[in-house]
This record gives structure tokens, C-alpha cells and sequence, in this order.
């Protein structure tokens, strides 16, 4: 069957910080599908290099943490010089992406010819991020179209697929969390083909017990207006 079928064209980028606690199981089920995946340690102080290694993925690590986009450019690096796959996929640490949408964009990918397909947690009903996030993510929407001219429905949303031509063209200089407008700015002036993609992002206990929700929210907000 097409949905058990495994995706061998694409690696997984695992941006990877303290997360021991489920990244052996977010490794395990993400490999049931992409059997090549890659998780950047980003200075962590817990055991999740050694979880994410034991569940089956390739570490590679920064000696302290340096943030989210360092991660994600330090991923996408490794695949395109160690590999010759035609896609890398962005995905997150703690569970909350799903992979059988991470597997439907990459077959959109192939089958529309599209160099970029981003998730939008806005296409559908199914994600419900709270009252609070859904307005501080709309509003980093807004501003991000506003700075990229391109018009998404969710710039923030961590769950990405880009062709190995397009991520050869990204070059992240910011590192926390303006670095998710810096790559709808990169990929834009690309001028090649994109599309999004209606995927479910599952706010689980654990993501609200570290205050994820929130807190990411506000950072979101804080780095569209300082950087």
C-alpha cells in the first residue's frame, strides 16, 4: 500500500534540545516511514543524543546550544553534502508533527513538481493551538507575508519539505525563532514552485508541560520585532 510505502528520496532534519524524555519514540515512528533521519544536537544537557541514536538516527551535535535555525542549517548541510536525496524534510523533536503528513508532502512534492511544501495547521479543523496562539500566530503570518510577498496561511509552522535545489539556496544567519521567516524570505526569492500542505500539529501534555504553547508564541513575536 502507497500510505506503508517507505520514503527513500528524503532525509528528516531533526532540530534536537533536551527532548530525552520522547525523541526515542518521535525517531521510532518517524523511521516507520523515512528510514533516513538526521537529529542535530543543539547543546543539550539531557540523555537525547544517545535516545535519538539508540531509536535509529544519524547525531550530529553543536557543542552548546545555539538555536533552532543553526540546527536546522547544520542538518540541511549534512544531508546535502553527505547524501544526494532530492528532498530534506524539517520536522520537530517533541512530537507534535505528524509523519504520515511529512510523507504526503514529499509525494505532493513528486507529483506536483514543487521545489517547496510547507504545513499550515490553518488549512483544516483538525489542530487547535488555544485562543492566545492562534492570534500570535496569525499575527506572525501577517508580518512574515508582509517582509516575504509570499501569502501562507502558518509561516511558523516547523514542518517543511524543500528540494534539494532549494535548500542549496538557503543560508540562515538567524538562529532562534525569526529563523522560520528568514527561510519563507530564502525560499521566496527563489522564484521557485511551492504549495501548502493542510497537516495536524497535536499540542500533547508534555509540549504544554514544558510550556511550549506559549512561550514559543511570544518568542515568535519578540524575534519578528527585534531581528
Amino acid at each position: 500500500m502507497t500510505s506503508e510505502r517507505l520514503v527513500t528520496d528524503a532525509w528528516l532534519v531533526v532540530p534536537l534540545y533536551n527532548e530525552a524524555a520522547v525523541i526515542g519514540e518521535v525517531i521510532a515512528a518517524a523511521r516507520t516511514r523515512f528510514p533516513h533521519v538526521v537529529c542535530v544536537d543543539d547543546g543539550s544537557s539531557d540523555a537525547s543524543a544517545a535516545a535519538a541514536a539508540e531509536a535509529g538516527a544519524v547525531i550530529v551535535s553543536h557543542p552548546f546550544n545555539l538555536g533552532q535555525g543553526a540546527a536546522l542549517q547544520t542538518g540541511m548541510r549534512y544531508v546535502l553534502e553527505q547524501t544526494d536525496v532530492d528532498y530534506v524534510v524539517t520536522f520537530d523533536a517533541d512530537g507534535q508533527h505528524q509523519v504520515e503528513d511529512a510523507a504526503a508532502m514529499v509525494e505532493l512534492a513528486r507529483s506536483a513538481d514543487l521545489a517547496i511544501v510547507f504545513g499550515s495547521r490553518f488549512l483544516d479543523e483538525r489542530t487547535r493551538p488555544g485562543l492566545l496562539k492562534r492570534l500570535v500566530l496569525r499575527t506572525a503570518v501577517w508580518v512574515t507575508n508582509q517582509s516575504t510577498g509570499l501569502r501562507l496561511t502558518d509561516a511558523h509552522n516547523g514542518l517543511r519539505v524543500i528540494r534539494r535545489d532549494a535548500a542549496t539556496r538557503l543560508d540562515l544567519r538567524q538562529n532562534r525563532m525569526a529563523h522560520a521567516t528568514e527561510i519563507v524570505l530564502n525560499l521566496g526569492r527563489t522564484g521557485l514552485p511551492w504549495a501548502e500542505y493542510p497537516v495536524h500539529v497535536l499540542y500533547t501534555d508534555y509540549s504544554r508541560s514544558k510550556g511550549q504553547s506559549l512561550l514559543n508564541s511570544v518568542n515568535i513575536l519578540v524575534d519578528l520585532v527585534f531581528n
